[in-house]
């Protein structure tokens, strides 16, 4: 029985994420004579992990006072957890540990998952004193195998990094969307929209997007933008104003993936402006719900689109705004793009991934 340890500071992290998804998918899927060992913070109520040898070891936050006490035990419990269970290879979710020890002190083989070079790329706004980064670049450097979640990732590391290429191997992402989610009462704006989700910050790019819209809507007045996430902020509120697009943008918050799912199939197209990603979950996502994809012709994105999409320069409004009405004008081409996205989203499947990270550690182990 191969024994893995997982530890599980991505959960801790973040609540809910890619991240998450991704270690969940990989755990519930390993073959039955493989023993899966996770450390976590998340509550056991969380967990969506359904392996039938899994161990799993908790760590609840919050459990008693003081608080300063607490959080002084919590490195030593999963210190202790590693050092008393016998494991033959060891994938971290991410780049620092919940031991808070160093990666460089192993006593058993390291897979690391590498997700994107954006702290890197995007410094001066991801990571402005490079504290990341040097986290990171331990973890890389001590790490016997990394997995990059896709060609472009890997690319931008072995820039970056003078690693064998042998050692670097590529398991892309996949997702358990499913069309079949939204079929009740979700709200829908009540007007032809096309439909961005997700975070806004810099490099997302969507302020080019706004800009673009504008440009559109002169053009066909009825159109709306759909936007699923954070609120607005002041400065988007002060932007969408300055272009007269209240009335053209609809909010929906943060959005169930049933409602996620209905909003996919009934959009114009789904725009992913992004300047940068490590792989792109939403456009796999919008093919597999028969969305079209207007997307970036940046980083990973072409790699997930492929020929099913509208590419485009994001750095050019012109660019985006011509792709915007171009499927309004021409809907058998829209309906040419739903049916390849749909053959370009059965490339990527979860079992693929965990094959390909299964040969990973049988090559650590050796």
């Amino acid at each position: 029985m191969m024994r893995i340890l997982y530890d599980g500071e991505i959960y801790g992290i973040q609540k809910v994420g890619g991240i998450n998804r991704y270690f969940d998918n990989i755990i519930n899927r390993l073959p039955k004579d493989f023993q899966p060992i996770l450390t976590s913070i998340r509550s056991r109520k969380d967990h969506h992990l359904y392996h039938p040898n899994l161990k799993l070891f908790s760590y609840k936050r919050f459990g008693f006072r003081p608080r300063r006490l607490y959080y002084w035990l919590e490195p030593y419990y999963f210190q202790c957890v590693k050092a008393l269970n016998n494991y033959q290879v060891f994938h971290p979710t991410y780049y620092s540990l919940l031991t808070q020890g160093k990666f460089e002190k192993k006593p058993y083989p390291v897979v690391l998952t590498v997700y994107d070079m954006i702290h890197e790329i995007f410094a001066d706004v991801m990571d402005r004193h490079g504290q990341m980064a040097e986290i990171k670049r331990r973890a890389i450097l001590a790490a016997d195998i990394i997995l990059c979640i896709s060609e472009s990732t890997k690319r931008d590391l072995l820039e970056r990094y003078a690693l064998p290429e042998e050692r670097v191997l590529v398991t892309h992402l996949a997702t358990d969307f499913s069309p079949n989610f939204g079929n009740g009462y979700e709200m829908m704006p009540s007007r032809p929209f096309y439909l961005y989700i997700g975070g806004r910050a810099a490099y997302k790019n969507f302020n080019t997007l706004l800009i673009a819209f504008s440009k559109a809507v002169p053009q066909v007045p009825d159109i709306m933008l759909c936007v699923v996430g954070s609120p607005f902020d002041k400065t988007e509120q002060s932007k969408i104003a300055e272009m007269e697009l209240d009335k053209h943008i609809q909010h929906f918050g943060y959005a169930s993936d049933s409602h996620l799912a209905k909003l996919y199939r009934n959009c114009i197209a789904f725009v992913y402006p992004s300047l940068y990603e490590g792989f792109g979950i939403p456009p796999l996502e919008a093919m597999i719900c028969q969305a079209p994809v207007i997307a970036s012709n940046n980083s990973s994105i072409p790699e997930v689109v492929g020929d099913a999409g509208l590419l485009f320069d994001p750095t050019s409004v012109s660019d985006l705004t011509e792709r915007l009405l171009f499927l309004l004008e021409h809907p058998a081409e829209r309906e040419r793009l739903i049916v390849k996205g749909l053959e370009q989203a059965q490339k990527f499947n979860w079992d693929k991934t965990v094959t390909q990270t299964i040969q990973a550690y049988k090559y650590v182990v050796g």
